[in-house]
Parts: structure tokens; sequence; C-alpha cells
């Protein structure tokens, strides 16, 4: 392991860049306790505690934060990478990976000249904090540009109540990042961000998590109350971060997970088959050439995912293009689009594998890769998102070459 992403500078006393092959090393040990624990953490639905206190020790909830406030200023590229190697393992460990560090993502490229969120992204690589996000909220579902509750200055302070319905990771997490009208005379899409550490908030159970897939991800509902000082309040509005940073990185790092759990579903499905014409002198199991749809669906996943995140990449900061038409709808399709590959793809290592596959148990099973990649169509309903975008389809130019 390099020793200068580990050990720190004597005089700087931060952290120095990491490499992406760097990364990816160091996150290959909480990919291998993930493995070892993603049944129970899907069996329980609890928290895998274990894998987070590999990421920690191994110092990857901060590595976003720029170098100076102590991280090792990882790229968005970098999250992708991790939370796909996550997937095949446990895709609850690899979608809260993917929760967490959009926010930290959030505030590296939106609070990164605000002195109070400077000090909490020294704190979050210090200390390895987990950051939750509270975007969901009572009956607007998964509505992000829509707030119900406000920030109410008091004095010096300010504070807000919230039932945030869905909400994961919450009781495990160290910090928090929610959204809210700027004052109680807001419309409910003038939004503001406000981060919160633990000792500033209060959650109250009101909804279970006794679900189908993704059930690692603990996405209680809780009523959460909070209060703080204005200036933990970031420093531009929400729809500049929502457009600029919270949807694109979200259905990047997103579709990486669900890719990866397609990868781990396929990976089982190509050993399983394997096993079959060992076993039968070289005959192929019926169901062999599902195998062949599943490898061509994931690959051609996998390259979704690259060309939208090189787009990302290409914008940069630019806010022409982060705010086009063209990209946020194209962004914003590209989670449609990778969801309903990430259900096609393990259906197909389903049929390749058969009754093995089909079981709870035993090495061929892609029961737990199913049930969670069908949360992929849920979150933020790709219903939802078909109907927001059938009027922006109409406006966004066509290009030549597709044109009759």
């Amino acid at each position: 392991m390099n020793s200068t992403v580990r050990t720190l500078s004597q005089k700087t006393q931060e952290f120095e860049p990491a490499s992406t092959d760097d990364i990816r090393e160091r996150a290959k040990a909480m990919v291998s306790v993930a493995a070892e624990h993603a049944e129970a953490v899907d069996r329980d639905a609890r928290f895998p505690q274990e894998a987070y206190a590999v990421a920690r020790s191994e110092r990857l909830l901060g590595m976003q934060v720029p170098v100076e406030f102590g991280g090792q200023g990882a790229s968005v590229a970098d999250v992708v990478d991790v939370c796909y190697m996550l997937g095949q393992a446990c895709a609850s460990t690899a979608m809260i990976f993917a929760m967490h560090s959009i926010m930290v993502a959030i505030l590296v490229r939106h609070a990164r000249a605000s002195a109070w969120h400077q000090g909490f992204m020294r704190q979050i690589a210090a200390e390895q904090l987990l950051v939750a996000s509270s975007t969901t909220e009572g009956l607007g579902g998964g509505d992000l540009r829509s707030s119900s509750c406000f920030v109410d200055p008091r004095g010096s302070q300010i504070s807000f109540s919230k039932d945030a319905t869905v909400m994961s990771y919450g009781a495990d997490a160290d910090a928090l990042l929610t959204t809210a009208r700027r004052s109680a005379d807001s419309a409910p899409s003038d939004q503001v961000l406000v981060a919160l550490l633990k000792k500033d908030y209060r959650l109250d159970p009101i909804v279970g998590w006794d679900v189908m897939g993704m059930r690692g991800t603990c996405s209680t509902g809780f009523k959460v109350t909070g209060s703080g000082v204005p200036d933990q309040v970031l420093p531009v509005p929400y729809d500049q971060i929502h457009k600029h940073s919270m949807m694109p990185i979200a259905h990047l790092t997103w579709s990486a997970a669900w890719s990866g759990a397609a990868a781990g579903a396929v990976g089982r499905a190509r050993q399983f088959v394997r096993n079959a014409a060992r076993h039968g002198n070289g005959q192929l199991p019926p169901g062999a050439a599902h195998l062949t749809r599943a490898v061509m669906s994931l690959r051609a996943l996998r390259a979704q995912v690259a060309s939208s995140l090189r787009r990302f990449e290409e914008a940069g900061t630019r806010a022409e293009i982060l705010e086009s038409l063209d990209f946020q709808t194209a962004l914003t399709l590209h989670k449609v689009n990778a969801s309903e590959m990430s259900i096609e793809t393990v259906m197909n290592a389903l049929r390749a594998t058969g009754l093995a596959g089909y079981r709870e148990e035993g090495e061929f099973s892609v029961s737990r890769s199913l049930r969670d990649v069908l949360s992929s169509s849920i979150m933020i309903n790709n219903d939802r998102i078909l109907a927001n975008a059938s009027s922006a389809a109409m406006l966004v130019d066509v290009p030549p070459f597709l044109r009759d």
C-alpha cells in the first residue's frame, strides 16, 4: 500500500493525493469484507457495519475531500469505480457508499469557499464521517425539487422539522445533508441544503424498512428535528446543486452500483454454465444462450455508464453545459436506461442458471442480485422521470445523422 496515502505529511499534516490504482487497491479490502457479510446484511436488513469499519480504516469515506482539507482529492470517476466493485459483493454496501459520496462531492463542488463547510470537510477526512442525505419528504416521495419543511431563523440559530419518509442509513450516519425551503414564505422549489452534524439533529422513526431488496441500506423513515447556525446552510441554492451535482452524480454512482450487482450475477451464471459443461462432458446446459445475452447486456450497460461519466467529466463546472436541457435530459434518461439494463442483465443470468439461480442459497444463487436491482426502477421512479422528460424530449434537437 502506498505509504504516502496512509501517512500524514510532517510538514503539511495533510494526506497526499491518491491515485486511482491506489484507491482500487484499498477498496478491495472493503469489497472482501462486504462479500463476507452480504448474506447476513440482506437477511437481517442491517447496516453493513463490518464493511464500513474497513472503509474508515482505509480512509475511503474522506477520499474526495480536497488535499488541503486533509483528504485525497479523489474524483467522481474514482467513486464510480468503487461503487462498481462493491456492487459485485453487496449492492446495499455499494448504494450506501454512493449516497455518502454524492454528499461529499456536493460539499467539494459547492461549499469549498465556505469556512464552516471547510471545517466540516476537514472533520469528514480526519474522523472518516459517514454522511447521509434527507431529500425525500412526506407525500412528495421522490420529488427532490419540492420541500414542505423550511429553515426557521431564531435569533442566531436556525431550526427545522421534516418528515423524511425514506432516509437511508440515517441511524448509522455521523452527519446529514438535508433539503428545506429557504424560509416559511418560500415556494416549495426555493430550496437550500443544510449540513448537520449528529449532535445537531434528532431522528424519530416513523416508517420501517422491511422490503424486497437493498435491505442493508436501512432506509427507514424518520421525523428529523434539527438546529444549527446560519453558516451551516450551503452558500448556493439547491436548484444549482441539484442540476450541477446531485442529479448527475447520483445517476452515475447509482448506476455503477446496479451494474456491479449485475456483474456479480453474470459471474455466478458464467460459473454455473462452466460447471454444468464440465460435469456434462462438454454439453452446455439449456440456459447457456441466456449467459451470452447477459454478457452482452452487461457490456452495453458498462459502456453506457462510461459514456455518461465521460460526458459529465467533459462538462466540468461549466454552468452553460450542466444546466442545458440536452445535458439534463441525457443524464436523467441515463438513470432509466441503466436501471432497465441492470434488471435485464440479472434476469438473463437467472435464466442461464435456472433453479440453481432461483434458490435463495447456494453458490449460483442470483436471488439477492435480482431483488436488489429491482429497486433501481423505483429509486426516483422511472415513470416519474419519463413523464417529466416527455416535454424536454420534444425540445432537444436530434443529431443530423439521426434525422430522416
